[in-house]
Order: C-alpha cells, then structure tokens, then sequence
C-alpha cells in the first residue's frame, strides 16, 4: 500500500471542496490533498444536464481567488437584464482550469482523481484498484455531508415498468438519435429546478404545450432573480429587497402569511398563482422562465408517482393515463439532502455545512478562513454555525434566523468582516460599502433594513415556535 502525508485531506472536488481548498491555499501555507470519484473537478456538474446554467450571477459562484464568467450582464435570452449565469459547461471548464492553472502549480495540492474514499485516510483508485494510506497531520474535510445528487446518478424511488421509457433531462438533445419513433408525450416528473428547467427546454425547443404533462407533488415558493443581482446598479432591487425581506419577516403572523408578503413585495414568486406552495428550497428564477412555465396547463398534483407502465402512472392519490408512446423525464433527484446540522469543526474533522444560504461556495470558503485563523473549535463553530436547511415553509424562519444570527457574529468580528469585505464570493457587502454616506436616498433604504431586521428578530421565534422549532 502507498503512503503519502498532508495537512488536510479533502474528500469532494466539487464546488465546496474546491473553495475551501482555494481559501486553505491562500490563507495558510498547509498542504492539501484532495480525493474525488470524478476523473474531473467539479463534482456534481460532471454529470448534470448538457442545458443546466447556474441559477443565481456566476459572480456568488466558485473558488474565492479567481473569478467565474466575464462579469457581463446578459442582452439576450431569459436572463436578459441580469448579470450571466454560468452554463454547465462553463463551470465544469472553470473547476478544471483552477485545478490545472492554480492548485497543482502551487506545489502543495495533491490531487487524486477516479478514488474512492474508504475512511481512516484510506482511499483506493476506481481504476488500478491500490489503495493509498494518507497520514493526514491536521484535519479530514467532508465536502460530501449533502450528497448532491443528479438526475443522471440517483435512483428513483418509484418503478418503471417494463414498456414504459423514461429518461434523465441528460437524454433529451439526443433524442435525434433515437432508433425508434419519437415521443408523442412529455411527462415532466418533480417539482425542483431541475424540473422547471426541463420546461422550459422543451417548449423553448418546440415541444407543443398541450404534448407536456407536468407531475407536481408540491408547488414551490421561488427566488426572484431579480433581486439576486450584485453590483450599485442593482442596488434598489437587492438592497431594498433584503429590506422587505425584514419587513415581512417582522410583521408575518404565519408561514403562510410570510411568503404571501413576500410574493407582493416580489421578493418570492410562484409559478401557478392559484395553487398554494408548500416547498421552498432557496430555487431562484426570472420572471421571464415563470411565464414560460405557466403555459404548462397539464399539472398533475397527484402526489408521488409510485409505478410507470405502459398505461400510464400510478401516483399516491390515484391514476394518471398516458399513451404507451410517452416519455417520461426523471427530475425527482434531491440536489442536496436535508440532513441534520452537525458542528462543522470537531475532533479532528470539518464537515462543510453552509453558513450564509444559499452560498455553499461562500460558505466553504469562509469556514476555511475561520480553521486558518482561529486555534479553538469553539470560536470556529460560534463563527460558523450551519444552516438547518427548509424543505416546507414552515422551516424557513429558522433558517432565517441562523443566517441573520451568522450574519450579525461576522459583523461584531474586525477580522471575519474585513476578510468578507474583501471576499469576491460576497456582492452583497460590497454594494453596502459603496454607498456613499452623501447619497441620501440609499441610505435611507439601509437605514429601513436595518431597523425591519431587528425587528424580524424579535418576530422570528414566535414563527418558528408556530412550526414545532
């Protein structure tokens, strides 16, 4: 067996363990190594869908040192008006350019592509099958705690039936190619990102409205996009967004009421204004892909698919008929799992959580900072308290109010803030300091946030209590 030593071993090449990597490699000068599956960085972007783009500006995305896209605001297309969004493509030759151009150069990176992770420092090659012993002299780093997953790697909970076709979003261009006749119907199964995107392609791509049927267990409750946006020209929607944001979160009665408050400030938007969401996981949209979507009219809100067959679905609250020449597009895959908030620093292992949502590649990078420049556990996890993650609404406000609570420990520490302050992952503080205290009209809109935000949290423990929390 081969053995080898480092500071820190990193298991995950994806985007949290890149950044975090990126940060350890600026901030100290610890050796890394890292042990990913893929035979590239880039974790779960190797196998997403060929039209996936990120959802929110590729300025809050990636590693801390070097920036993502040219920084240019859209002129076309869904996005127009809004700074770009990296396609897939373009954040999978991101990962690898950091990897090759940065990383490795440095020296100090060790990288170990196509392995598997055993535990106890062991990893083994998914191709030669040697298994290599690491003496890791500081710490094990688990980017791995949410086991993203995509539509093309996860295993549906449901049956397929022999007869009935059903495909990831990953297929779909490649239908050109198929041997046999084309699909007649479009059956859209899930209610995430991922499953909107898949509307949008396929009508955009020329799909006939009424062929798409659309499976939603739970409508979901939205980011707006445009208030998302970084950069002082954008100030008025995202600046005076977070402020209603604090408005409604200080005067909500219920969960319900909170996200009704916010849809009619448009901090939040839903696709079907008539049926009311029950999910929110932080998916963020345009206006323009909303509107696209509502031409979708075949909604299926059934429950859960259960069995497909050759007759159609067979769903929690009943049966759905379909022709057998349907083709059903499995979107059910959960990009990031709920799992239990665990400390982030302990006993020799960091297990990366998101502290700021939803910023998983700011949230990396800033633990990094915070293992670098703290000696004890005990301030690192003060500084860095994960993020129980919502599923239904009614976990939001405790989530809310773990980020304001994060938020305001960043705030109250000179060396956190300034090293935010400085951070490209983080537009929303710059567009802060750069208002000038002469501009009356923007101070005053902070002025309004400041003061709803202490006031949301004095409202945010009677919501949460309204939720079992």
């Amino acid at each position: 067996m081969a053995q080898a030593e480092t500071d820190y071993l990193i298991i995950g090449s994806g985007a949290v363990g890149m950044a975090f990597a990126d940060t350890l490699l600026e901030e100290s000068d610890a050796h890394i190594t890292i042990v990913d599956r893929h035979g590239k960085p880039g974790g779960h972007w190797n196998d997403a869908y060929p039209f996936v783009s990120l959802h929110q500006p590729s300025a809050f995305y990636g590693v801390n040192s070097t920036q993502l896209g040219s920084g240019e605001i859209d002129t076309t297309g869904l996005n127009k008006g809004y700074y770009e969004l990296a396609t897939g493509a373009e954040v999978n030759s991101y990962f690898e350019k950091v990897m090759h151009q940065r990383f490795l150069p440095s020296g100090r990176v060790s990288y170990h592509p196509m392995s598997d992770y055993l535990g106890d420092g062991k990893f083994v090659s998914l191709l030669s099958g040697k298994e290599t012993q690491i003496n890791i002299r500081k710490k094990t780093v688990d980017a791995t705690y949410y086991g993203t997953t995509v539509p093309s790697t996860h295993t549906p909970k449901f049956e397929v039936k022999d007869g009935a076709k059903m495909i990831p979003p990953n297929a779909l261009p490649q239908l050109w190619q198929s041997a046999g006749p084309l699909p007649k119907k479009f059956v859209i199964l899930g209610a995430g990102k991922t499953a909107m995107d898949v509307g949008v392609w396929l009508l955009r791509s020329g799909a006939d409205t009424d062929d798409i049927v659309w499976v939603c267990p739970r409508d979901s409750w939205l980011l707006n996009r445009n208030n998302t946006q970084p950069g002082q020209e954008f100030f008025h929607q995202t600046i005076g967004g977070q402020r209603d944001l604090m408005a409604a979160l200080a005067a909500a009665e219920t969960a319900d009421d909170l996200f009704l408050k916010l849809e009619a400030s448009g901090v939040m938007l839903r696709i079907d204004p008539e049926a009311k969401p029950s999910m929110f996981h932080y998916a963020t949209i345009s206006q323009g892909e909303v509107d696209i979507l509502r031409q979708i009219k075949n909604v299926v809100r059934m429950g859960h698919v259960e069995t497909i067959d050759q007759g159609g679905m067979h769903l929690k609250e009943g049966d759905y008929p379909m022709p057998a020449e349907t083709l059903y597009i499995d979107c059910t895959a959960t990009a990031v799992e709920r799992r239990p908030v665990v400390p982030q620093f302990q006993d020799g292992l960091i297990t990366l959580q998101m502290i700021r949502v939803p910023q998983p590649a700011f949230s990396a990078a800033l633990s990094a900072f915070l293992e670098v420049t703290y000696d004890d556990d005990e301030t690192k996890n003060r500084l860095g308290q994960p993020i129980p993650l919502p599923d239904g609404i009614d976990t939001y406000p405790a989530a809310t109010m773990v980020n304001m609570m994060n938020q305001f420990q960043w705030s109250q520490d000179k060396v956190v803030n300034k090293w935010i302050a400085q951070s490209r992952l983080d537009g929303f503080g710059k567009m802060i300091f750069g208002v000038s205290p002469d501009d009356e009209e923007k101070m005053a809109i902070l002025g309004e946030f400041r003061t709803n935000a202490m006031a949301a949290m004095g409202n945010l423990p009677k919501l949460i209590a309204q939720a079992g929390g």
